[in-house]
């Protein structure tokens, strides 16, 4: 009997959140490629089927923060591309927000006898990561390149790409999810996204246990 034919597709960013932050590494300390072994479960990975969708860091003058991710994200690029995975790359977009204090901000009346009056955040965030992804998903099922595609993320953008490819070329999808615990703050604990769960053929959800035989 012929093997079902896989390409792997990982969210980066949101695998970083949802499930190797919450177990205390990340992506340089994690064998990505014994990972995809796993999710393949005895399946063929086809030629390129191995992709990885990430916002790239660039160095901010003045921020040696910025340096040291930047160093540690050619790192982790290296190790994949020395293992055979596609890197799909976009930028992070930083955004600066200006929040008022008032009677919306817990304990302001605190803050504003102390002369704060406003506090500066400056957010970064991926742009575009959901579309590639969704694209490449659309374009290899065009293309038959795979049976089943086994996405990681949690994105529920990308079920409109999802659907068609399960609609028009009759492709599976499959879903990895996390269950995860937060031990630093039991409100930003992982639960698998339902939405993904009702629009795909097979769903696995892991725990920390799964995923700790891969840290290295």
């Amino acid at each position: 009997m012929k093997k079902e034919r896989v390409q792997i597709f990982i969210d980066g960013g949101n695998f970083y959140h949802l499930a190797l932050k919450k177990i205390g590494t990340n992506e340089v300390g994690f064998s990505f490629e014994d990972f995809a072994s796993f999710l393949a479960n005895n399946r063929e990975i086809v030629n390129l089927g191995r992709r990885y969708y990430i916002g790239t860091v660039r160095e901010q003058e003045g921020d040696p923060r910025s340096k040291k991710a930047m160093s540690k994200q050619t790192k982790l690029f290296t190790i994949l591309k020395s293992t055979g995975w596609e890197i799909k790359t976009s930028k992070l977009r930083f955004r600066t927000e200006r929040i008022r204090i008032d009677n919306r901000v817990i304990n302001y009346q605190e803050l504003q006898k102390k002369g704060i009056k406003e506090v500066v955040i400056r957010t970064k965030r991926e742009k575009g990561i959901d579309v590639k992804l969704a694209t490449d998903l659309i374009v290899g099922a065009v293309d038959d390149k795979y049976d089943v595609a086994i996405i990681v993320s949690s994105d529920s953008d990308l079920v409109p790409a999802i659907d068609w490819v399960r609609a028009r070329k009759n492709k599976k999808v499959e879903y990895i999810g996390f269950s995860m615990i937060d031990n630093k703050n039991k409100k930003e604990n992982s639960k698998p996204l339902q939405t993904m769960i009702a629009r795909t053929d097979v769903q696995r959800i892991l725990v920390e246990s799964d995923l700790r035989k891969f840290i290295k």
